[in-house]
C-alpha cells in the first residue's frame, strides 16, 4: 500500500466516524424537540386533551382516564344497560339535563354523543368525592328504585348510567359530560371537540 492509499483510508476512516457522530448528535438533538411536542403535564393540567383508547372496552366495563387533575370516567352499557336509563326517570331531580353541564351533543336521554359510549366527570357536583358504581344488583343496598349507577359515599348522592342525579340527594345537578370526540372506532379525545376548537 503506498502513502497516498493510506491517506485515502485514513480520511475515509475520519469521514465515516464523522458523519456517524454527526448523525448521533442530530438524533440526539431530534428527541427532546419531538418530546417537546408532547403535552407537557403542566399543559396537561390545564387543560390539553387526553386520548382515550376504548378499542377493547367491554360492555359493563368503566376506565378512567384524567383530564385537568379529575377522573373522567368512559363506560361502555350494554343493551340492558340503556333500556334502564327510562325506568330510572321518574326518580330523578334533572331528567332532561336543562340544569346541568354538558355539551349539546349530550343533551339526550343517555348524555352521550353514542347511546352505549357514556363519558362523565368522575366528580360529585356536591362537593368533589368521587362517587363509586353501583350495579343493578346492589337494589337491597340502594332501594327498590335502584337500577344500577354511582353512588357517591360522602354524603349519599346518588346517579343512573348517565349520570343524572335521583331526587332527595344533595348533589344539586347531574354529573358533568365533559367536551369529547372520537377520533375513530376505537379511540375519543376527552377535553376536544367541535364546540371547543371552534371556540
Amino acid at each position: 500500500m503506498n502513502e497516498r492509499e493510506k491517506v485515502d483510508n485514513t480520511r475515509r476512516t475520519i469521514l465515516i466516524a464523522t458523519s456517524v457522530a454527526g448523525g448521533a448528535a442530530a438524533v440526539g438533538a431530534a428527541v427532546p424537540f419531538v418530546l417537546s411536542m408532547n403535552p407537557s403535564e403542566r399543559a396537561k393540567a390545564a387543560g390539553a386533551p387526553v386520548e382515550a383508547d376504548i378499542a377493547t372496552l367491554q360492555p359493563g366495563e368503566l376506565r378512567v382516564f384524567e383530564w385537568r387533575g379529575k377522573p373522567v370516567w368512559v363506560f361502555r352499557r350494554s343493551k340492558e344497560m340503556i333500556e334502564s336509563l327510562k325506568a330510572a326517570v321518574p326518580y330523578l331531580t334533572d331528567p332532561g339535563s336543562r340544569h346541568s353541564e354538558q355539551p349539546k351533543y349530550a343533551k339526550n336521554d343517555f348524555r352521550s354523543e353514542k347511546p352505549e359510549i357514556m363519558v362523565l366527570e368522575g366528580v360529585c357536583t356536591h362537593l368533589g368525592c368521587s362517587p363509586q358504581m353501583k350495579p343493578a344488583e346492589a337494589k337491597g343496598e340502594m332501594g327498590a328504585d335502584w337500577v344500577g349507577g354511582f353512588y357517591c359515599p360522602c354524603h349519599g348522592s346518588k346517579f343512573d348510567l348517565a349520570g343524572r342525579v335521583f331526587r332527595g340527594a344533595p348533589a344539586p345537578t347531574n354529573l358533568k359530560v365533559p367536551p369529547y370526540t372520537f377520533v375513530s372506532d376505537g379511540a375519543l379525545l376527552i377535553g376536544e371537540d367541535k364546540e371547543t376548537k371552534g371556540a
